[in-house]
This record gives structure tokens, C-alpha cells and sequence, in this order.
């Protein structure tokens, strides 16, 4: 599970560019006939907003689970406790934990997941305000990257809401590479 080098910042993305990478999402998993599933904790379903702001996207878009509070993360997409006690909320492994958890929970072929300090507050030296990990998973595999934001609260989210975007389609132009 390596941390992927991120692609060029969205940090200035607006709700219109959201939902133009939404678009591209919905055609790239259409056209492979994808199902995705989200897990949100610090957009606080931004995500799911944008990606049903396209018309058709119950096609592909089975729903998602806003997983603000650890309790749901544990509870509702299996987080494992002891990855939370040891990584943090805010963390790659749990990241990873609540993509995986949400395809296998909603029965989809992705699962989507953001977790990260949106602000103003709410930092740590260690874990600053603006810290966001989002990644992907597949049945077989997981993608994973770390954004550090520096904008306003709703700055951040759409800048992780794109982040994750990016990761899907970025992950989606590999497989049809490969």
C-alpha cells in the first residue's frame, strides 16, 4: 500500500470542476461497468453530492456512508479498532481500512474514501489542519495518497473531493494501460 505521488494540486477546484471530474468518473465506469461506493469523513458527503449532481449516475452509483465519528468508521465499514488506536482517524491505513470496507459493505467494484482535518481547527504538529489521506480500492488492490490542503475549511473538502476523483480516473487510465 504505498503512497502514490499525487497529481498536480486541486486546492482552487469549484463545485463545477467537481462535477466535471464526476462526469469523467461516470463515463470511465459506465463504459467499464463499474459500481462505486463512498466513504466520507472529513467532506462530509461533498463527495456523494457531486457524483449524483450527474444525471444518470444511479447506473453506477450505489451510495455511501459519511463516516465522520470513529465509531462509525468501526462500526458501519469495519475499520479495524486497533488501526485506528495505532494510525489515527486521520491516516493511510485507515483510508485504506474505510475504501475497502464500503465496496465490500455496498457491494460495489470501488470503493471511494476520504479522511483528513478540513479545519480551521482541530490540528496537531504532528497532523496539521489540512493533512487528508483519500484512496481507492478493488477487489485485488488499493490506491492510496497523502494531500496536505492550506486553503479555508470548504477549500480543503473540495480539494479531497477532487483528490479522490483524480485517483479513481488516474487508477482507471493505469488498468487500461496495463
Amino acid at each position: 500500500m504505498p503512497l502514490e505521488a499525487p497529481p498536480a494540486a486541486p486546492e482552487h477546484a469549484s463545485l463545477d470542476d467537481l462535477v466535471a471530474l464526476a462526469r469523467r468518473v461516470q463515463s470511465a465506469c459506465l463504459a467499464r461497468g463499474l459500481t462505486v461506493a463512498t466513504a466520507e469523513s472529513c467532506t462530509g458527503g461533498l463527495l456523494g453530492h457531486v457524483l449524483t449532481e450527474v444525471a444518470g449516475s444511479s447506473a453506477y452509483f450505489v451510495g455511501g456512508i459519511v463516516s465522520y465519528s470513529d465509531a462509525v468508521k468501526t462500526g458501519q465499514l469495519g475499520v479495524p479498532v486497533e488501526t485506528l488506536a495505532h494510525h489515527g482517524a486521520v491516516s493511510a491505513q485507515v483510508a485504506v481500512a474505510m475504501a475497502a470496507g464500503v465496496r465490500e459493505r455496498l457491494a460495489t467494484d470501488l470503493g471511494l474514501a476520504v479522511t483528513g482535518i478540513a479545519g480551521p481547527d482541530g490540528g496537531t504538529t504532528e497532523k496539521p489542519v489540512g493533512l487528508t489521506y483519500v484512496a481507492v480500492a478493488d477487489r485485488s488492490h488499493s490506491r492510496v495518497e497523502r494531500h496536505l490542503w492550506s486553503g479555508t475549511r470548504d477549500a480543503n473538502k473540495r480539494a479531497s473531493a477532487a483528490a479522490v476523483l483524480e485517483l479513481v480516473l488516474s487508477g482507471l487510465a493505469e488498468d487500461a494501460a496495463a
